[in-house]
């Protein structure tokens, strides 16, 4: 086989890098269906605004940690004390406006919860339950944003949520599978069609 042929990781994950590489090979593009776990991948992914998702990727953790496992329910009671803790953690990136953002957040996502309507189906319903699937070759092919992830946007802030503008959709709908970007190079991008 010839070398340009090899299949390769997408090079947005360099192999050095453990946590990003293992981040790229375990999780990225994985078909996400947990409603608690797919809100809490769009707070980090709204926590990223600005910044490297390697930054939030190393960050991880103390998230977990500083929002009580990312328990809505928890997070939905959080009161200005709670604000003040977290914007003294280092752990953690603080923003005020992304703070009150995720404890908004989990405020919507209950009563989207008990309404019956649910989150992951709600979120997954705009791709007819089933990722999308791509065919791309090179990095720059992939796209920062596209209609569907302007519309998401649109309805997503609509409901209240804030930090969900289309690029940061877009990477989040990339992160839990709802489209497979990995390049048709990439060893994952078979697999997970497969688990589409």
């Amino acid at each position: 086989m010839a070398a340009s042929k090899k299949m390769q990781p997408c090079p947005w994950a360099p192999r050095e890098d453990a946590l990003y590489a293992s981040y790229h090979d375990e999780e990225w593009g994985v078909p996400e269906k947990d409603d608690r776990a797919l809100w809490e991948k769009l707070v980090l992914d709204g926590f990223q605004a600005g910044l490297s998702w390697r930054t939030i990727l190393y960050k991880r953790e103390n998230f977990q940690k500083a929002f009580k496992g990312f328990d809505p329910q928890k997070i939905a009671r959080f009161t200005e004390k709670d604000v003040d803790r977290l914007l003294n953690n280092a752990g953690i990136i603080r923003h005020r406006g992304k703070i009150e953002a995720t404890i908004k957040g989990a405020q919507i996502w209950l009563d989207m919860m008990e309404s019956g309507e649910g989150f992951s189906n709600w979120m997954w319903s705009y791709v007819d339950g089933k990722p999308i699937q791509t065919n791309l070759k090179r990095m720059q092919d992939v796209k920062a944003k596209t209609p569907l992830s302007e519309q998401i946007s649109k309805d997503l802030k609509k409901r209240g949520f804030n930090y969900c503008g289309p690029v940061i959709v877009y990477a989040y709908m990339q992160a839990v599978g709802m489209v497979n970007d990995h390049l048709t190079n990439c060893p994952r991008h078979k697999e997970i069609a497969k688990m589409g």
